[in-house]
């Protein structure tokens, strides 16, 4: 029954649930679940640093139960997102309880829709890594797949990483840098990989081109059933989710840099390089993505075998809180700051 708690991940839909049923202020439950409850309930929790013994690692990693707990998010997110759209083009309702549900139906987007396509993305298995893509449609973020895998795990803690927050840099302006540094990264990834298999930028392996044709048709496709007010509210809450993914990737490796070698080339990147957080419900939520020095370590890894590492910087709070502190960048700065270490600053 342990091995069952990543289904707790779900309490996030079950949020947008209410959100969705009862409209007025309860539109707002879920941003409040999200940012509100569960950081109240990580400083509460105890930590737990224990990694899982060979012989946990070998059950654990032969179990299809932690798979089929990513594969039903599948049905879970859009299930949820056309339920939404529906209602919304077939109701009238006040600009406020709108604005709920877009942040409700994004969050849930951004936690079992990007979170969990992330993790499919890294799979080995050709089903899995288009269920991983499938999971980044709706927030228009397919081209993260090739951004992700092929750049920022090159690059990560280093100045050429959209991905890594320098410094100093608020979040507010990480999103927009990331934004655009990743997608633009990603055509440039895209182009190099066609390069070394001798195929031209026009080819129709080119899966940039399929990632603009998809994401076009979805949202064509959500105009014609849902008219106008639906393609504005696929269109918000899709940028909510993919907000929702910078602002981890903000936490994630905000200020560590990776030491530049005599060659000119950066140091391997080492468990020094991740933000980790320990904190029971954030990790349980984001499906372990919080021991994020793990990942980088082996990022074929799934994520119920990811390890904690004793030389891994640590957060105070757990990822969900740390989320929220970002918000207010003196807070943040003034708590993370210290914690960096002064050869990186």
């Amino acid at each position: 029954m342990k091995d069952l708690k990543y289904l707790s991940a779900l309490s996030i839909p079950l949020a947008a649930a209410i959100s969705i049923y009862f409209k007025g202020h309860w539109s707002y439950f879920t941003p409040v679940y999200a940012f509100i409850v569960i950081p109240f309930l990580e400083l509460l929790m105890p930590l737990d640093t224990d990694n899982l013994t060979a012989e946990q690692l070998d059950k654990k990693s032969n179990s299809p139960v932690f798979d089929w707990m990513l594969y039903l998010n599948i049905p879970i997110v859009f299930g949820f997102l056309i339920y939404t759209l529906w209602d919304i083009s077939t109701h009238t309702y006040a600009v406020y309880e709108i604005v709920g549900l877009v942040l409700s139906v994004g969050i849930v987007l951004g936690v079992n829709g990007i979170n969990v396509g992330h993790e499919l993305g890294h799979r080995q298995q050709s089903i899995e890594r288009y269920f991983g893509k499938l999971l980044l449609l709706p927030s228009f973020y397919m081209h993260f797949y090739i951004e992700h895998n092929f750049g920022h795990h090159a690059n990560a803690a280093t100045h050429e990483d959209p991905a890594t927050a320098k410094y100093n840099q608020s979040v507010y302006s990480f999103w927009f840098t990331s934004v655009f540094g990743q997608y633009f990264s990603a055509w440039k990834l895209q182009s190099q990989i066609l390069n070394r298999s001798k195929l031209s930028f026009l080819n129709p392996k080119n899966d940039m081109f399929w990632y603009l044709i998809l994401q076009s048709l979805y949202l064509l496709t959500v105009y014609y059933f849902f008219g106008l007010s639906g393609m504005y509210f696929a269109l918000a809450v899709g940028v909510v989710g993919f907000l929702l993914l910078e602002t981890v990737n903000y936490i994630e490796h905000y200020g560590l840099i990776r030491k530049k070698l005599p060659s000119g080339r950066y140091e391997r990147v080492q468990e020094s390089h991740s933000w980790n957080s320990n904190h029971v419900i954030g990790r349980i939520i984001l499906y372990e993505l919080t021991r994020h020095s793990d990942h980088h370590y082996k990022s074929a890894k799934k994520y119920q075998l990811l390890d904690c590492h004793d030389t891994s910087p640590q957060m105070p709070y757990g990822y969900p809180t740390s989320m929220v502190l970002s918000f207010f960048p003196p807070i943040w700065f003034r708590i993370m700051n210290p914690r960096i270490p002064e050869e990186m600053k």
